[in-house]
């Protein structure tokens, strides 16, 4: 079985992520995502949210699993039996990352390979923070998240629905 792994903060997941998982699932039998604790970010969604997000966001996604992780991902990985770490692209700023990431990564164990995808043009601006920061500011965050995460959105920021 070839299992995929694809960490991430995912506060909260956007469209450009679903892009990346639902492409990645074609490529594994299973694809573990995993909601990864990063002690250099702070997140405005608990690890619980984020998780339930993630969960009914890919509902209908047949071999994915939802997962958290506070391990190194590498070691996650080999312990869970995933091949492959999926990594998505934005633009060359994050290959410049991935590419640090994945040469670090292969130093720890050259039994975890890395596979890249190129997030779809019309996602190449997206992030979780433009998301956040947009919902700072009390705008519409609909076109970059899906229906539950954008009530999670609201909600959180104490947003009121548009009654026009």
């Amino acid at each position: 079985m070839k299992i995929g792994f694809y960490p991430g903060s995912f506060d909260p997941i956007t469209y450009g992520h679903i892009d990346i998982i639902t492409r990645g699932a074609k490529l594994f039998d299973k694809l573990i995502i995993a909601i990864s604790v990063n002690p250099n970010k702070e997140t405005v969604f608990s690890t619980e949210e984020r998780i339930k997000l993630v969960k009914e966001t890919l509902k209908d996604v047949d071999n994915v699993e939802v997962i958290y992780s506070d391990k190194l991902t590498v070691n996650h990985c080999i312990e869970l039996g995933a091949t492959h770490i999926l990594r998505g692209l934005r633009a060359v700023t994050d290959y410049d990352y991935e590419f640090q990431m994945t040469n670090f990564n292969r130093q720890i164990s050259d039994k975890v390979d890395t596979v890249f995808l190129m997030t779809r043009g019309k996602y190449s601006f997206l992030s979780s923070s433009s998301v956040r920061e947009l919902a700072d500011f009390k705008g519409d965050v609909s076109p970059f998240v899906p229906e539950n995460v954008k009530k999670a959105i609201d909600k959180k920021y104490g947003i009121k629905p548009n009654t026009k």
